[in-house]
């Protein structure tokens, strides 16, 4: 497998092709909140732009409640109209059981009474949670997707990290981010993880995509390793982390997706330090557009292709930052999205 190969030959029912869009982009801080209306109708199309779709991974609201009402609300709240879901708020809307065992405190040593009572729970906690999975209705799915379609959002992936998984509920992680609408299902990168979850995303018709942290960094052999793992099956996606690739390692993200175009699906958007500014401020989470990350750089390379119709990449907004006690999450989100309108349009 070269890294030549088109999503379109293996995956049917590919997006159609991408808007374009010749306005020259705008300067722009990303320090204040655009006072815009809020979605549906926000900036009259929702998050996309330029012909390029700005989306959002829903743990950037984790500091907020949850659920999948909550979730649409940020969504409209931030302008935001395509998603990555967190498998958790799903699976909450799904009518998964509450976990019932606790976690060990750090530091805090159990005694072997302890540590044995706390394996039973978890053991409990892993067979009712199992045995949800395996008798979801179709129809309960059905009702979740129905709340994103009604609002006009769209989930392209479902982040459930299921390789640990049995083999019958990585079977429901794909039929149920299938009947999301959703085309892949993430996981944290690593070869067992890709060996695990390849057949069942061939099987299902969907993609598997793998995330990374500082794997560039912390392991030298990883940039060969990513090789190993495209080839072992078409439906091996990526998951690229900009924020965490350029904080880690200095490198410029712009650089590897030319070069893996073709592997990624998805990419998380964030703005970071990098890893030789010091010690006390490098590989640190900035407000987007105080940090050293290309934004701007990938925003335009992204949007000349994907104006040939070549890169139908899905752009994600992860916030990390910290949030200001003035604002909260969605100020936030929405303050992304108006920085990559400002360039995109």
């Amino acid at each position: 497998m070269n890294n030549k190969l088109s999503r379109r030959g293996f995956l049917s029912g590919s997006a159609a092709a991408l808007a374009t869009a010749s306005l020259a982009p705008l300067a722009t801080s990303c320090q204040t909140a655009p006072a815009g209306p809020a979605f549906p109708g926000y900036y009259e199309f929702g998050s996309k732009f330029g012909g390029v779709q700005i989306g959002a991974i829903t743990y950037s609201w984790r500091s907020m409640p949850g659920g999948l009402e909550n979730i649409i609300k940020y969504c409209k709240g931030s302008g935001i109209s395509s998603v990555e879901l967190m498998g958790g708020d799903l699976e909450s809307f799904l009518g998964a059981p509450a976990a019932t065992a606790a976690r060990a405190q750090r530091g805090v040593e159990l005694t072997p009474e302890q540590q044995t009572e706390q394996q039973a729970a978890q053991e409990r906690d892993r067979a009712a949670t199992r045995a949800f999975r395996l008798s979801v209705s179709s129809e309960k799915i059905a009702a979740a997707k129905k709340l994103f379609d009604d609002a006009g959002i769209g989930v392209h992936i479902v982040k459930f990290s299921p390789s640990n998984w049995s083999d019958e509920e990585i079977d429901y992680a794909f039929t149920t981010a299938k009947a999301m609408g959703a085309k892949a299902v993430c996981q944290e990168v690593g070869e067992q993880a890709v060996k695990k979850l390849a057949p069942f995303a061939e099987k299902h018709g969907m993609y598997a995509i793998f995330h990374n942290h500082a794997q560039y960094r912390d392991n030298p052999a990883h940039a060969s390793l990513v090789d190993d793992y495209l080839a072992f099956s078409p439906a091996v996606m990526l998951n690229f982390d900009v924020g965490h690739y350029y904080g880690s390692t200095g490198l410029n993200p712009c650089d590897y997706i030319r070069k893996y175009h073709n592997r990624i699906f998805s990419i998380h958007l964030k703005d970071k330090t990098g890893p030789a500014e010091g010690e006390d401020v490098a590989y640190a989470n900035q407000v987007w557009g105080q940090g050293k990350t290309p934004l701007a750089e990938l925003f335009l390379m992204i949007k000349k292709e994907a104006g040939n119709e070549g890169w139908p990449i899905n752009l994600d907004i992860e916030l990390e930052y910290t949030i200001p006690a003035w604002s909260d999450a969605v100020k936030e989100v929405r303050t992304c999205v108006q920085y990559a309108r400002n360039i995109l349009i």
